[in-house]
């Protein structure tokens, strides 16, 4: 039996092009929501989770921080996608005969200067695939959908106009994960450690924590903050950091960071994609 990767969406969402671009060999599983996704790997039934983290438009996805920690799955690898938005129509559909586009408010909103100039009117739909899939099953050739050209081969609709979107940069970052981690280093790239923590209720305590990795030349890509347990006084952090823990300057600066933290966990070590910007 084909092993599979499991998505959160609709076949043909970005996250289901994620998966065919990184994992090609593996069988792609659509699932509700996140926690959906997760539970299919924690219960065997699929091999790796993909989950949208950042977009760069955008920012981060919504409640993605809060349920890494306790995923109780481990970080193996990211991949960078493009985000590359079509308008998808009925077969045969003149782009001129489209009055309607439906999709995610988050791909209507990156398209405005395309569907302002063609005076199409937004419709917000779930997500992107599924909004392709009402278009197709409506039939009706004024409406269209924006979504990615997989969903558009998935539902049998047309591209009546290319990577319409208003930012030509438009990517969104995805972390690969497994229920065992994989600390091994492998691949080309240079290797990126994930982590949370909590700082020590003292005077300057995330200032400080910082500088072991200012002093011992490891760069930080990332560092975020979010309230946990619904508490305006207890904050977590989430870091990227470029190295492996093994590194000797990496080991320093967690070292000098174990000691300023209450709280601190590893969530995956892995190669940096050869897409990363």
């Amino acid at each position: 039996m084909k092993q599979k990767i499991a998505f959160q969406g609709e076949p043909g969402a970005y996250s289901h092009q994620a998966c065919r671009q990184t994992h090609p060999d593996l069988e792609a599983t659509a699932c509700r929501t996140f926690e959906d996704v997760i539970e299919e790997v924690r219960s065997g039934r699929a091999e790796l989770a993909m989950l949208p983290v950042e977009n760069s438009t955008y920012g981060r996805v919504a409640d993605i921080h809060h349920l890494l920690p306790e995923s109780g799955l481990h970080i193996v690898g990211e991949a960078f996608v493009r985000v590359n938005i079509n308008l998808l129509v009925l077969p045969g559909t003149a782009l001129a005969a489209v009055k309607t586009a439906m999709s995610h408010t988050m791909l209507l909103g990156q398209c405005r200067e395309f569907l302002t100039a063609h005076g199409i009117h937004r419709i917000t739909g779930a997500d992107t695939a599924g909004s392709a899939r009402t278009v197709a099953e409506a039939g009706d050739p004024t409406q269209a959908a924006l979504a990615s050209e997989l969903a558009g081969e998935i539902y049998g609709l047309e591209i009546a106009a290319r990577n319409i979107e208003d930012h030509d940069k438009n990517t969104t970052r995805f972390l690969v994960m497994s229920r065992t981690p994989d600390h091994s280093r492998r691949g080309g790239a240079k290797m990126l450690t994930s982590f949370v923590f909590r700082v020590r209720n003292i005077p300057a305590a995330l200032y400080k924590a910082m500088g072991g990795f200012a002093t011992n030349g490891v760069n930080m890509t990332k560092l975020e903050s979010y309230m946990v347990d619904g508490s305006f006084s207890a904050t977590q952090f989430y870091a990227d950091i470029e190295g492996h823990p093994e590194d000797r300057n990496v080991q320093l600066a967690l070292e000098e960071l174990a000691y300023f933290t209450s709280e601190m966990k590893v969530l995956g070590v892995y190669p940096s994609d050869p897409n990363r910007p």
